[in-house]
């Protein structure tokens, strides 16, 4: 075997700088585009006179196209490759995200999403598959937070767009800065390249959505990790969509669309991202779930106690850095536990079924402020992480002796 010399190191994390560049620009650009709508949606719905029923079917539309396009681009990056693949997701999500500007109509609005929804669901996991082939396994949990910051960083972009572009140009011509996540897939096919753990593979197993449950104990992995990641979606939904009509009923505080509220949260995210990942690749995924699951149980009655804007923001970032902090841990976990194989189709699928159910957070979490007290609300998000962590420790491949031993 050639021994790596240090002009190989040099070349090998040169490369690895491309990936982590093209990934988190990818998915930062991706969020940007879907928290557009977050921005929007109420100049949609006075515009188009639209019934809360007929606006809340826009994300549920969305959602459904992001099930279906992980579930179909994960399966292609598993078979012709990732590079091209993920390509094709954002050129998909952009373009329909742009037509969103030419959007006058309801049916006009909800096909643009669903399309818009398909590319999204398509590239996380893509994405992830990349990374995870292009670094050593024990750093995964380190580069997967560096993505799920970029998402952070996405959202705080769209605000400023948002706010910088509906008073003057109205709410059609934000959806044309959807196109800006074109122009880094030029740099992808340039400068990427498929894994040669990818191409070494040459079995019929690619992309086999069947390989995911293929004996008792798989199935049953991949059904446990579903069910974390439906309850991570729902937590972030239901706690951020939320948090304000809370916190106004409880205390009288209007946070809604405060940019100072919207950078604590994100501050927060983003620095329990960066922990999370470091921990995993240290003391491994129970320990590392275990911890931030049961600290999200227990942090969210933390939103109840503030009485004052600056408390407010700093519960906010608490909750944040729990609650959110182990996204991106999901696709670094993933990544090791499935072959390369079906890796890019395991990640989209567990993570999008997660996105799908769990979106449906925000409409229970509604129905109970209506009937109950807000004590309710945040006891259901509670049992929730609960159950999540109850989970995780059933699934054996994530004992630290087995994860970490785990090619």
């Amino acid at each position: 075997m050639k021994p790596i010399t240090a002009h190989d190191q040099h070349r090998l994390t040169s490369y690895q700088a491309k990936v982590v560049a093209s990934t988190t620009a990818g998915f930062g650009l991706e969020n940007m585009d879907v928290m557009f709508l977050s921005f929007t949606l109420s100049s949609i719905i006075a515009d188009l006179h639209l019934t809360g029923t007929q606006a809340g079917l826009i994300a549920t539309i969305t959602n459904i196209g992001m099930l279906l396009g992980g579930v179909f681009f994960g399966v292609l990056a598993d078979r012709i490759g990732r590079i091209k693949t993920f390509t094709y997701t954002i050129f998909i999500f952009a373009f329909a995200t742009a037509a969103m500007s030419l959007a006058h109509t309801l049916p006009m609005i909800y096909l643009c999403r669903f399309l818009a929804g398909i590319g999204a669901g398509g590239e996380y996991g893509i994405g992830m598959t990349v990374l995870a082939e292009s670094f050593p396994k024990k750093q995964l949990g380190r580069v997967a937070s560096y993505v799920g910051i970029a998402g952070q960083c996405g959202a705080v972009l769209a605000a400023l767009l948002a706010a910088w572009v509906l008073p003057q140009l109205g709410w059609h011509a934000l959806f044309l800065f959807g196109l800006l996540p074109v122009t880094i897939t030029f740099f992808i096919r340039h400068h990427l390249v498929e894994s040669k753990l990818f191409i070494s593979k040459t079995n019929h197993s690619k992309g086999q959505i069947h390989a995911l449950f293929q004996t008792p104990q798989l199935a049953y992995q991949t059904t446990a990790l579903m069910v974390m990641a439906i309850v991570q979606i729902a937590g972030y939904f239901g706690l951020m969509n939320w948090l304000p009509t809370i916190m106004q009923r409880q205390m009288h505080l209007s946070v809604a669309g405060s940019s100072t509220w919207m950078l604590a949260t994100i501050a927060g995210m983003s620095a329990g991202m960066l922990t999370f990942g470091w921990i995993l690749d240290r003391r491994g995924p129970r320990f590392a779930f275990g911890t931030f699951l049961i600290a999200s149980a227990a942090g969210v009655y933390v939103l109840t106690l503030p009485n004052s804007m600056g408390a407010l923001l700093l519960a906010g970032a608490v909750a944040g850095y729990f609650s959110n902090g182990m996204f991106a841990g999901y696709g670094a976990v993933v990544s090791r536990l499935y072959p390369s194989e079906v890796r890019a189709t395991a990640n989209n699928v567990i993570m999008n079924v997660g996105r799908c159910i769990g979106g449906f957070s925000s409409m229970i979490i509604g129905w109970l402020l209506d009937h109950y007290s807000t004590v309710i609300v945040m006891l259901f998000i509670s049992i929730l992480y609960l159950i999540s962590f109850c989970m995780m420790l059933t699934i054996t491949n994530l004992k630290a002796s087995r994860y970490f031993s785990q090619p």
